[in-house]
């Protein structure tokens, strides 16, 4: 008998974690809603790896995001719905399908016509299980509020539903903020109103990242990383002054925030 690879391994290993006299007990109280959590967690961790470069974090993180994939595999295989076989069977079927430049000879003459061959088969796939029709379906709700809102505004834009210009984007910006305030300064404020109006301004703003080709989810990323990082150098500061910052005042901490915006800006063009 051939030694098994290491995804048949993998596969092995995945059984017995959920074998009910030998298994994990953790392992196997676990069921699909349960692991989704874990699931996001571990995605997370890979795009963190990325950023950071860290190509052994990366591979590792890899690793646990495909233990994600088997488990669901498992549990799919436990109750007679699916198993891995069938769901990389399905997905080498939707990758060459929706390739035919690649793997059936077909000729696009640009990336817009790729693009839209791709678009028409996820399209076609939708009405043959008879889902909705509307060009928003299928954006999980799941998604971070920002990386879904990007992904709205791009699906109505490839159907002409968007400005063309940058002006109207701003504006509209503009436009919202106007309105929370509005909310936020009546005398008896509704704080429902102002969540409303709070959102449609983050959704503007989406929409003003996206006409400047910015990642809104990314970008927001990079900022909580840029604030955290200075604010931590507030705190070093401030101790090695014989302080806490909770014994400051609002001005001293935003005197040594600005101190250690300079010597960022000073490594930065050393």
């Amino acid at each position: 008998m051939s030694n098994p690879t290491s995804i048949e391994q993998l596969l092995t290993i995945m059984a017995t974690l959920r074998d009910p006299q030998k298994g994990c007990p953790w392992d196997l109280k676990q069921s699909f809603a349960t692991i989704v959590p874990h699931t996001l967690e571990e995605a997370y961790e890979v795009a963190d790896a990325i950023e950071q470069q860290n190509w052994d974090d990366v591979r590792e993180e890899l690793g646990d995001l495909l233990f994600q994939v088997i488990f669901y595999c498992q549990l799919g295989k436990e109750q007679g719905l699916f198993d891995f076989d069938e769901v990389v069977a399905g997905l080498n079927e939707k990758l060459t399908r929706r390739h035919p430049h690649v793997f059936a000879g077909t000729e696009f003459g640009s990336d817009e016509e790729i693009n839209a061959n791709w678009e028409a088969e996820k399209a076609k796939e939708r009405q043959a299980k008879g889902e909705d029709h509307s060009i928003l379906a299928n954006i999980p709700n799941a998604m971070p509020a920002l990386t879904r809102a990007d992904k709205i505004q791009k699906r109505c834009a490839k159907h002409g539903f968007d400005w063309d210009t940058l002006g109207p984007v701003v504006d509209k910006v503009r436009e919202e903020i106007d309105e929370v305030m509005e909310e936020v300064i009546q005398v008896s404020p509704e704080q429902g109103k102002i969540e409303e109006e709070m959102g449609d301004l983050l959704f503007a703003v989406a929409n003003f990242s996206r006409h400047v080709n910015v990642k809104p989810e990314l970008a927001l990323q990079r900022a909580n990383k840029k604030f955290e990082r200075r604010f931590r150098e507030v705190e070093k500061t401030v101790l090695e002054q014989g302080k806490r910052v909770e014994d400051c005042t609002l001005a001293q901490l935003d005197a040594v925030w600005d101190e250690v915006k300079e010597r960022e800006k000073k490594q930065a063009d050393s």
